[in-house]
């Protein structure tokens, strides 16, 4: 008997440890968490603490949970508790029950005595907060975590992300204030699936959500492009795609479950009284007591080896090198720094107006001067604009594109923060008889490669193809040392990999600078923005407005008037009188490239790449421009005369050069 009671203790200590080694392996970390201590502290057993441990103690219990939700605050003033619980919209309710069950438990422990904190499981999500957070989109603090293992053809799979989770952002806002959750899959490159979802705390506006997922989805770019797996978690939203199935089906909850008791299950079977036959009672007794403890342990131990290998299947997977990134700074500006740095926007601040709206200059806390652009509330297309413009331009990094700091969403304002660019815009100095002074040949022809390499990055090297549709001398701003980059991408629309044209029923850009065949027909493409860059040249050449020619009592575009004196051999006249000291090759080169790009037929104009070419290549030969569009007017009696020449000459050589470059740069 002495021998069997010490087995039984060795056997209930060998359980009692395989129990808490469950435990442990049930009680797992957070994929993130925050304690935020701008809030202050609470002490142990205080009114806060017991108002906190009353709320999270209602988690596993409150039939709210049972959509997914859980949202209540308990106290007054400053012994307030506001509580938020979410879980995944496919998570079943006691799933989620044992998901913010395990949240409470582990974020009061990792930020003990703090009257704020957050952690999110891939499941679920837990905050707590003495201020309102009931109803207020918020964005910050954010995790990013992604997986480095690249999708195949990956333009084409980011063309299917982002459709997908644009699909999914518009099914979740149109969630009710129980549940605002989408989730689905969509075929891939080479048949790849992709499996996506995107949620938000259901007690956000349709508005605000769209907003949350909005700043979510900005992050993707820099950081997730081509990637098989991507996790954003915002304490108002959450979103995740991957190329591994993660989600189950969605449970549509119509009512609480019953709350009837469910029976207990059936006793295990008895011993057959076969082995009963011979056995003492002691020896009874002894199976008695092991049989029980045997098959707890049997079930433990079966247990932890699932536990095991299932955390270890998920390292194994997530050890594919996950990368993470934590916010040290956003790109989201809260509306009182914007109020701070422009001194409550100032008209002495003020340094420009355009059709979005004002445009400030302003200081942000750590010294750095920037330009704040904001939307004018009446613009009819603003909300368009400023969506399309802050997702185009925080995907872009270009020496010669402005770069994007910082975006405000709150009470109402649309504002975009830019680097400040002390020297204004091109227009500025091109067009004014003083100014243009500044601007001699060197940095104007500098000013011209440097806008089509611009444009070059837009239409060829970035991640995406861009078209930007309203390329003029206003939208060219300058640095301190006079380099141009491209601004206001308000307009800019996106091709996929392989599209060569688009179409529009809104036409929109300034006249002048569009080409007929977008004029007339809304069809913008890569030679629509070349046309724009023709004409800029020709302005940045000649010092004259594209519109502002005045010949025989006639306004004239300045393409026509351009086209006339090159057929007249006299395209020099036409020059800007205060250069002085140029290269007559150079700038005859300039005159030339300007009229390839301002072709009628889109298909005679150059790529972009061709153009750049052009520019760093003096030797290559130049083929001779054909009918410029917007020059039908311009007509001379000599004309009849130039054409029969000129069609002689393209005849003879209809890829000759019209001038060679004699003396290099």
């Amino acid at each position: 008997m002495a021998a069997m009671a010490i087995v039984s203790k060795t056997l209930l200590l060998f359980v009692i440890l395989l129990v808490n080694m469950s435990l442990a392996t049930a009680q797992p970390n957070f994929v993130k968490y925050y304690c935020i201590d701008k809030n202050g502290n609470y002490t142990a057993n205080s009114t806060f603490h017991a108002n906190l441990n009353t709320l999270l103690s209602n988690l596993s219990s409150n039939t709210e949970i049972d959509y997914g939700f859980y949202n209540f605050s308990n106290g007054q003033n400053s012994d307030k508790v506001n509580v938020i619980g979410m879980c995944r919209g496919d998570l079943k309710p006691e799933s989620c029950r044992s998901c913010l069950k395990n949240s409470r438990i582990l974020l009061t422990q990792l930020c003990p005595n703090q009257k704020e904190a957050i952690g999110w499981y891939d499941q679920c999500m837990l905050r707590y907060s003495t201020r309102s957070i009931f109803g207020i989109m918020e964005s910050d603090p954010w995790y990013l975590i992604w997986n480095n293992r690249n999708a195949t053809n990956e333009d084409q799979y980011n063309e299917v992300v982002g459709d997908l989770l644009r699909s999914l952002g518009n099914g979740a806002e149109a969630g009710d204030s129980h549940r605002k959750y989408a989730q689905a899959n969509k075929t891939g490159p080479n048949f790849q699936t992709v499996y996506a979802h995107v949620q938000c705390t259901p007690d956000l506006s349709e508005l605000e959500c769209n907003q949350c997922l909005f700043i979510a989805i900005l992050y993707i770019p820099n950081y997730c492009a081509g990637k098989v797996r991507c996790r954003i978690f915002e304490p108002s939203c959450n979103l995740r795609f991957d190329t591994t199935p993660y989600f189950d089906p969605i449970t549509t909850m119509t009512a609480p479950p019953s709350l009837t008791p469910q029976p207990f299950p059936s006793p295990p079977p008895s011993i057959p009284a076969r082995f009963k036959k011979g056995m003492s009672k002691s020896g009874r007794t002894v199976i008695a007591i092991i049989m029980p403890i045997v098959s707890i342990s049997t079930f433990v131990i079966f247990t932890c080896m699932y536990l095991t290998g299932r955390n270890r299947k998920n390292f194994e997977s997530e050890s594919e090198a996950e990368y993470e990134i934590e916010p040290t700074e956003t790109l989201q500006l809260d509306f009182q720094t914007i109020i701070d740095a422009t001194n409550n926007f100032a008209d002495a601040n003020k340094v420009g107006q355009g059709g979005f709206g004002p445009v400030y200059k302003g200081r942000l806390p750590n010294g750095k001067e920037v330009a704040i652009k904001r939307l004018s509330r009446g613009s009819g297309q603003g909300d368009i604009e400023f969506k399309n413009e802050l997702l185009l331009v925080a995907k872009l990094q270009h020496r010669n594109l402005v770069r994007l700091l910082g975006f405000c969403l709150e009470t109402g304002e649309r504002i975009l923060v830019y680097e400040f660019l002390p020297n204004k815009s091109l227009d500025y100095f091109i067009f004014d008889p003083i100014k243009r002074l500044f601007l001699d040949w060197e940095r104007r022809y500098k000013i011209i490669e440097g806008i089509s390499r611009g444009l070059l990055y837009l239409h060829e090297d970035s991640r995406l193809r861009i078209i930007h549709r309203d390329l003029k001398a206003s939208n060219i701003l300058l640095d301190d040392e006079m380099n141009p980059k491209i601004s206001d991408f308000g307009m800019a629309r996106l091709l996929v990999a392989d599209q060569s044209l688009g179409n529009t029923i809104r036409v929109v850009g300034t006249v002048g600078y569009m080409a007929p065949e977008y004029a007339m027909h809304g069809h913008f493409s890569v030679k629509s923005d070349v046309f724009s860059f023709g004409v800029l040249v020709l302005e940045i050449v000649t010092g004259h407005r594209n519109g502002d020619i005045h010949d025989s009592g006639y306004v004239q575009h300045l393409i026509s008037f351009v086209w006339r004196n090159w057929r007249k051999e006299t395209a020099l006249s036409i020059v800007d009188q205060t250069l002085s000291n140029y290269s007559r090759n150079e700038i005859m080169r300039c005159i030339h490239i300007g009229l390839l790009c301002v072709q009628e037929n889109l298909v005679n104009r150059p790529t972009m790449a061709t153009v750049v070419n052009m520019f760093s290549s003096n030797s290559l030969t130049l083929p001779v421009p054909s009918q410029p569009a917007y020059s039908m007017n311009a007509r001379d009696p000599s004309d009849t005369r130039l054409d029969e020449s000129r069609n002689n000459c393209m005849q003879a050589s209809s890829n000759e050069a019209s001038i060679s470059e004699l003396d290099p740069r």
